[in-house]
């Protein structure tokens, strides 16, 4: 029986991904040893949070870092620093912000939702939303022309929530950034690459802990010292009520630390949802493929076509079943309008594929 059974939950399998609404990811054990250790012991937290942004650099090779709750407040601590700075009497008005730059200008195509709204998170850090462009279509022009005294930052979010065509790409971005003398902070919140950003010549970037590191409830900015040590400061004001505690931050080091040596799994997992599809191609009404994650990352999902007019079911109907059982099992249903469950063979511990095509079998034999 698992800890989470104990107070009632139901078991769960995770075939969505790295989601928050399920806890993220399991952590190593030695990440687990590592938190329980932090958790029965003491430091001074100050010190703590700038001794991490040393490992974070060292690792992302930014100038300095600084351990968040998660993303989403590190977006909210990012978008106050560069509002605030290190002042103290604006760092306490966040994120009520009048007479300073605050406006944060945005593509229309990623004021997404990603569990929240990213606007509502820039707004949290004082920021005055301004959305360029169109859903499916934004210009330099859009961006450029946009800037004016009022303009505190540029706001790029690299994530397969966003729209993927029509929209400037991070060098246009960076380029602008640079001709106005105006910061640009990038959202990556699940992304893999944790320099690639920061070399490009980002300022400030987001990452989430808890995602494609896979450490506890987490999250880092990384960037420019002098704005990473707004970051920290933020924790007078807007941060204070998102702050992270000492053993989420030794958790999130631990996993940061052991985040390039960890194996390539991509191949494995791309060979287990092949078996899934394998398994399931007699199944009457299912087609499965594999498809490459939105994104352009090294994630290949099994993605499962339903035919509601032969299994007198649709994939959201299959979907509900799914869930209602014990195990619960979540799969990634971003496209079940059209028909298809997706399922993500990164969070799946082992042998779990195996549960799931005996529940699609049985949930499609009723």
């Amino acid at each position: 029986m698992s800890i989470f059974e104990q107070y009632g939950c139901r078991k769960v399998i995770n075939a969505s991904g790295k989601m928050t609404a399920l806890g993220a990811s399991a952590v190593a054990p030695v990440v687990g040893d590592a938190l329980s250790a932090a958790a029965k012991d003491y430091v001074d937290v100050s010190e703590l949070l700038v001794a991490a942004g040393k490992v974070i650099a060292s690792v992302t090779g930014a100038e300095d870092g600084c351990p968040t709750t998660g993303a989403a407040a590190g977006t909210a601590i990012a978008v106050a620093s560069v509002i605030a700075g290190t002042k103290l009497s604006l760092i306490e008005s966040i994120p009520h912000t009048t007479g300073v730059p605050n406006e944060i200008i945005i593509q229309k195509g990623h004021a997404v939702h990603f569990g929240a709204s990213i606007t509502q998170m820039i707004s949290i850090g004082g920021g005055k939303v301004v959305e360029v462009g169109q859903a499916n279509h934004v210009e330099k022009a859009h961006i450029a022309e946009a800037v004016n005294e009022k303009t505190a930052a540029l706001f790029y979010v690299k994530s397969h929530h966003a729209v993927q065509k029509g929209m400037q790409s991070i060098e246009t971005m960076i380029s602008i950034a640079k001709e106005k003398g105006i910061p640009l902070i990038i959202d990556a919140a699940a992304e893999e690459d944790l320099r690639k950003y920061i070399a490009m010549g980002a300022d400030l970037v987001v990452y989430s802990g808890g995602k494609a590191i896979e450490g506890p409830t987490s999250g880092m900015i990384c960037g420019r010292a002098s704005l990473i040590e707004a970051c920290r400061a933020q924790y007078h004001g807007v941060g204070r009520p998102m702050k992270i505690g000492k053993e989420g931050i030794i958790g999130f080091l631990t996993a940061l630390q052991r985040y390039d040596d960890k194996p390539d799994e991509s191949q494995q997992q791309l060979e287990r949802m092949k078996w899934l599809i394998e398994q399931l191609k007699d199944t009457p009404g299912v087609n499965g493929t594999i498809l490459q994650d939105e994104a352009g990352r090294a994630i290949y999902r099994a993605q499962l076509a339903i035919d509601s007019k032969i299994t007198g079911k649709t994939a959201y109907d299959v979907i509900k079943e799914l869930e209602a059982g014990n195990p619960a099992v979540y799969t990634r249903n971003h496209y079940a309008n059209l028909g298809l469950i997706n399922i993500d063979p990164r969070p799946l511990l082992e042998g779990q594929e195996e549960i799931i095509v005996a529940r699609i079998k049985e949930v499609l034999a009723k």
